[in-house]
């Protein structure tokens, strides 16, 4: 009797089970921008207030409000001075004194508003003019136009949790508030290997029987977007020992993990299941093949080679993009260290109805239209669940999984969509 398939969600836990995140490193905020955004380690604490003094929030002219009627009737002041953006805050602002200031500028000592320079008798200040006015008439405002010290951040204050990403934001607010550097964890480098005698690398001519590896390409680029550092080897032909040596020069390479297509099936020539079916040994380990009830992508299979976790796809490209986006995905993710790292399925509404294969949960890519529903890009046919259709991945923005009770998708029906680069939830 066969094993029962798993589900989808059953399959994923047993991915993340095999990986932990990476250790952490310090990192200077200049190489959280250097590639895509680390995760941080641990809680990243503001050190200083932001602002960091008080200052103004515009052009214009710093005043005492004790001088400014509440009536809103102006008045003119003398004008002692002026405060560039760079500059300190000056003397401490007298009874009946108004000192230029510019945006950004701490304010003096004695002032508590700032009136903008268009709002006053000055109309506007000239770039590179001198400032030669000795008195300003100007009128009490709504707006005080003052940013105080730590209205934005206070010391001490999270601004980025452990297990999120260091992003262009998160950066921004950690070097506002004086951090120089944080703890993320390290970028995980990750080994794709594309099994199969018949395939050539690109761009290299072909003979009969013989097509272009697509594979490596597209896993290593998906990879790539998630954040990781990629090493791509192969096409390795079906032979159990070229793909032990290609296994152990990934491994030796430094892999953080380990991912082929291909050669995962029941077929004569599947190289993976041969290497796998060697039994556990010194270097194989933790073998688990198992069949997921999806389709495309049925054939799976986990192990660890040298103690890298190794997760084994299918070789038809839509199969193995599938599996890379449901399985290999949120290792990554957990492998980076992020809070969260399962799939981030959204709901949307079809635009048009299919049919679904019954007992599996069907894997099927589809494009967004302007109105938010999605619709297949295009359903096999002839049998089979299109794993070989690569041109359908080219043309879709994600990927509907329709559960495995459902035989037929009506039009307006909602249905669980994971997007391209979706990266958990």
């Amino acid at each position: 009797m066969a094993p029962a398939l798993r589900s989808i969600t059953e399959h994923v836990e047993r991915v993340l089970a095999l990986v932990a995140p990476l250790p952490a490193v310090a990192a200077g905020l200049a190489e959280l921008v250097d590639g895509p955004p680390p995760v941080l380690a641990e809680d990243a604490v503001a050190a200083d207030a932001v602002p960091p003094f008080d200052n103004s929030a515009m052009d214009g002219y710093a005043v005492r409000l004790a001088d400014l009627p509440l009536s809103g009737e102006p008045v003119t002041l003398r004008v002692t001075g002026e405060i560039p953006a760079a500059a300190g805050s000056g003397a401490r602002l007298g009874p009946g004194e108004a000192v230029r200031i510019m945006t950004g500028a701490p304010l003096p000592p004695g002032a508590d508003a700032v009136v903008p320079v268009e709002r006053t008798s000055t109309g506007r200040f000239v770039a590179g003019a001198s400032a030669d006015e000795t008195t300003v008439t100007l009128a009490r405002q709504a707006r005080l136009h003052v940013r105080r010290r730590g209205e934005d951040v206070e010391p001490g204050t999270v601004l980025g949790h452990a297990g999120a990403e260091a992003t262009a934001t998160v950066v921004a607010a950690l070097a506002a508030s004086g951090l120089a550097a944080v703890r993320v964890h390290r970028r995980p480098r990750v080994a794709v290997i594309a099994t199969g005698s018949e395939l050539v690398p690109a761009g290299m001519p072909r003979r009969p029987g013989q097509i272009t590896d697509s594979n490596s390409l597209m896993l290593a680029a998906a990879a790539r977007a998630t954040g990781s550092d990629v090493l791509r080897l192969g096409p390795v032909p079906d032979s159990a020992d070229a793909l032990r040596a290609t296994l152990d020069q990934a491994a030796g390479a430094g892999a953080d993990l380990i991912v082929t297509a291909g050669g995962v099936s029941a077929g004569a020539a599947d190289v993976v299941r041969e290497v796998l079916a060697l039994g556990q040994d010194a270097a194989v380990s933790d073998v688990d093949v198992a069949g997921v009830g999806m389709q495309p992508g049925r054939p799976q299979a986990l192990a660890r080679l040298r103690g890298v976790p190794w997760i084994a796809v299918p070789g038809n490209p839509v199969s193995a993009y599938v599996s890379f986006a449901l399985f290999v995905r949120p290792a990554i993710a957990r492998l980076r260290g992020l809070a969260v790292p399962g799939l981030a399925f959204e709901h949307r509404r079809t635009a048009s109805g299919w049919t679904s294969p019954p007992g599996r949960e069907q894997v099927l890519p589809v494009r967004v239209l302007p109105t938010g529903e999605v619709e297949p890009v295009l359903v096999a046919s002839g049998g089979g669940g299109g794993g070989h259709l690569v041109s359908t991945l080219a043309g879709s923005d994600g990927l509907a999984v329709v559960a495995a009770d459902v035989e037929k998708v009506g039009p307006g029906d909602v249905v669980r969509v994971l997007l391209h680069g979706a990266p958990r939830g």
